[in-house]
């Protein structure tokens, strides 16, 4: 496939013995040695090789949020010079004074590339054509029917394709239905009289970003990439080799944008999975932490994860509805995905009927009851509300006639979907509440006064040792 050579990493792969078959499906991308020096520093922002080595020497990132600011952070020092374009000018602020939410590794990069001036911030979506390389990187949510909202997705490619240029390499990484790159790139640039592969080089490569998680560094996370034509593979590979240290090329940009759904269906299945087995270890007074972890000794044919409150985030609770949505209107049936995302919105209710029923055997009820809620993002080591289980949780207790509060050190508001607002209650003590209903626990942040609270309803399995513990 063009230029480009294979390297010899053997595959690293979670498809038990599979990796030499599959070695003829996947392309592993290594730049080659004389393309180096072509893509650094340097050079004409418009000069290109009409499919070969295109220059680097501005990259813009199209959309500056939970992805997109760690995607411009991930080049820091991998290219002189980084444009990050984000519509609202309030997040921009944020950025500009080192308030956006990173782990401490990425805020210190930000400091220094505000610092340095390599990153640059604009409101302005003309800046696109500044760039030898456009990455889009906004969101795609759905709404409250669970239809998928494609409305920011839409207004970036559409800007994007007004101001590309020849010789650039655009690369959408959003989370969206397959056939996304061709409908709002390849086809809108063609109608513009842009021929893709040769003048415009176009290609999908989902996002493979873990939010707060420092475990799961870019650099260390291999990425795929399906192009348009080779030569958009090619290009596109050049770029996102700057993020990565692997970079596998596939088929298509159908194929890529395929993997990101199949990625997060998987992700989906399982926690639905781990739920529900949660509840059948809780029926045979098990703890199913215990079992998770010992069944996860056997190092083939099990992927486990553990059971929760419910699934939030940008991702799972959202990112299957593309596909069941693509496929409505066809004769194709999807039961098994289609009962995991039931499975996955009626949670939030499970926990709230629990704590209903832990009040009651306390002698209570949640009428009148007064109820605090410990950690409201959806996971760990982030201020993230986003599709968070807590959201629905809290109005479901209020519903019932709780007295609810929250105690989350990174999170000092939380809007309702009804649109009521709650304060974070900063230091709360435990006697002063009927229930604990522990939903996210933070790294590095003090739980111990819940130990106090009469009765603890523990949804993430894991707040061990206190007194009066329940589980979902």
């Amino acid at each position: 496939m063009g230029e480009y050579t294979v390297s010899e990493n053997q595959l690293s792969l979670a498809v038990n013995h599979k990796a030499g078959n599959l070695r003829r499906k996947l392309v592993a991308f290594e730049m080659p040695a004389d393309h180096v020096d072509r893509l650094g520093n340097g050079g004409s922002a418009n000069s290109y090789d009409n499919g070969h080595a295109a220059r680097l020497s501005a990259v813009a990132i199209v959309g500056m949020g939970y992805v997109g600011l760690p995607t411009a952070l991930g080049l820091y020092s991998n290219c002189p010079r980084i444009i990050g374009i984000d519509i609202s000018r309030a997040r921009l602020h944020a950025i500009a004074g080192g308030e956006a939410d990173l782990t401490d590794l990425d805020l210190h990069l930000l400091d220094r590339a505000l610092q340095d001036g390599s990153l640059e911030l604009s409101s302005d979506t003309a800046a696109v054509a500044e760039a030898d390389a456009v990455i889009i990187c906004v969101p795609t949510p759905v709404d409250s029917d669970h239809v998928p909202d494609l409305a920011a997705l839409r207004g970036a490619c559409g800007a994007v394709v007004a101001h590309a240029r020849a010789g650039q390499t655009i690369i959408l990484t959003s989370t969206s239905y397959v056939g996304t790159t061709r409908d709002l790139l390849i086809g809108p640039l063609e109608q513009r009289g842009m021929r893709v592969g040769e003048d415009v080089f176009v290609a999908f490569s989902p996002e493979r970003i873990d939010p707060g998680n420092s475990d799961h560094l870019q650099r260390e996370t291999p990425r795929v990439i399906g192009g348009a034509t080779e030569a958009c593979a090619e290009h596109a590979a050049q770029v996102i080799k700057r993020l990565t240290d692997v970079v596998y090329v596939m088929s298509s940009a159908e194929a890529a944008e395929a993997t990101k759904l199949y990625e997060n269906v998987f992700r989906a299945v399982t926690l639905a999975l781990a739920n529900e087995f949660a509840d059948v270890c809780g029926t045979l007074q098990l703890d199913p932490i215990e079992v998770t972890l010992a069944a996860g000794t056997k190092p083939y044919g099990f992927l486990g994860t553990f059971p929760g409150p419910g699934v939030g985030g940008h991702c799972i609770p959202c990112d299957p509805y593309y596909l069941l949505w693509q496929l409505g209107g066809s004769e194709r049936g999807t039961p098994l995905i289609e009962q995991a995302m039931k499975s996955i919105n009626t949670r939030p209710d499970r926990v709230v009927e629990r704590a209903s029923q832990v009040l009651a055997e306390a002698g209570g009820g949640l009428a009148g009851a007064k109820v605090i809620v410990v950690g409201v993002s959806y996971k760990p080591g982030v201020a993230d509300l986003r599709e968070s289980p807590a959201l629905d949780i809290i109005a479901g207790l209020i519903s019932r006639g709780a007295e609810v509060e929250y105690h989350d050190p990174v999170v000092p508001q939380v809007r309702l979907r009804d649109g009521r607002l709650i304060d974070n209650l900063p230091a709360p003590k435990g006697a002063d509440f009927d229930l604990a209903v522990i939903h996210t626990l933070h790294p590095g942040i003090d739980h111990s006064w819940a130990q106090d609270c009469p009765q603890i309803l523990d949804a993430t399995y894991q707040f061990d040792g206190a007194p009066n513990r329940a589980v979902v």
